[in-house]
């Protein structure tokens, strides 16, 4: 088993494939051109599935690919049947352009849950926050998906100002269909402006909700990120994932795999230990994955706390979003 200094069991892995993405959503992505990892510094398929099968002979039983857009790489459906072998459950963030092409992938590789990252309603808005007009395809393959029988939860990084007016919209839409929003509090990363007036808190949302609604809490699991509710009477659910109001890294089992091969032990951590190069030049592996994870901050990557309206973005060393995977 992987356990850090806070004893902590991790066996959950998120696996970036790539930091390239087709849209240009100005929180995760710090400029419009963007300067993204050359191929040859990408993990392979092989070293990609060398790598995942190290974690599982370790404890880790639940993979998630993320991006970038993970979709976007051209082997991409050969990874998720590479990993779809081994003994874990697999799913998927993905910001659903190109899910058509990779429904029949999905299937066989029995990923039945899908995590899409949608942040309005609203197609303008939508060519605001992404830059790119796809609104139309997200939407026909969100339906796609829950046509095909799969578990899809829609992530919305909530931001004051931008997109909070649209929170009730969102459960509107859980109402006849079972889809499951998870609100996202907005967290800071490299080059994406952030700052604490645009946190839009779960006290917040849940307030904003409640003048419409009233939520029921559901139970959660001691590693869930998200507070989840229903609304009586709607097919679907929401959630909220706290990260800025009211941080859950008591129970962390979380890991990260960056697309060029970096271990990042906390999404906030500003270390990192290159695994790629170790596993390209036959070193011990395992011996790095276990320093890392024993050197892993008790909350936050160490770099700030819950406290979020007294953090100076110009002292966290982080990459950006997409560049960490989520």
């Amino acid at each position: 088993m992987l356990i850090d200094s806070h004893h902590r069991v991790h066996n959950y892995l998120r696996i970036s494939l790539t930091d390239n993405c087709n849209l240009r959503c100005f929180y995760c992505m710090p400029e419009e051109d963007y300067e993204f990892t050359p191929h040859s510094r990408l993990m392979q398929p092989e070293e990609i599935e060398s790598l995942a099968k190290l974690f599982v002979d370790n404890g880790v039983n639940k993979i998630r690919l993320t991006g970038g857009e993970p979709l976007v790489r051209k082997d991409a459906a050969d990874i998720i049947l590479r990993l779809a072998k081994l003994p874990v459950k697999l799913t998927l963030t993905t910001n659903a352009t190109r899910l058509h092409d990779f429904v029949t992938a999905l299937e066989a590789a029995k990923v039945s849950s899908l995590n899409i990252s949608l942040d309005t309603l609203d197609p303008d808005k939508f060519n605001i926050i992404t830059r790119r007009n796809n609104f139309t395809k997200v939407m026909d393959n969100i339906q796609l998906m829950i046509e095909r029988n799969f578990h899809v939860k829609v992530n919305v990084v909530v931001m004051k100002g931008m997109n909070d007016q649209e929170i009730n919209d969102f459960i509107a839409w859980t109402k006849d269909t079972p889809i499951h929003v998870r609100f996202i509090e907005y967290m800071p990363f490299e080059g994406n402006r952030w700052t604490s007036n645009q946190v839009f808190t779960w006290g917040e949302m849940l307030e904003e909700i409640s003048g419409k609604y009233k939520p029921i809490a559901l139970p959660g699991d001691v590693h869930d990120t998200a507070k989840k509710y229903k609304i009586e009477g709607h097919l679907g659910t929401f959630a909220v994932i706290s990260t800025m109001s009211s941080p859950f890294c008591g129970a962390c089992n979380r890991l990260r795999l960056t697309a060029d091969g970096k271990m990042k032990n906390c999404l906030f951590s500003k270390e990192e230990t290159d695994l790629l190069s170790a596993l390209r030049g036959g070193q011990d592996v395992l011996a790095l994955i276990k320093n890392s994870i024993a050197s892993k901050a008790k909350e936050l990557g160490g770099q700030f706390t819950k406290d979020f309206e007294k953090i100076h973005t110009e002292d966290l060393q982080n990459r950006s979003m997409i560049s960490i995977g989520g």
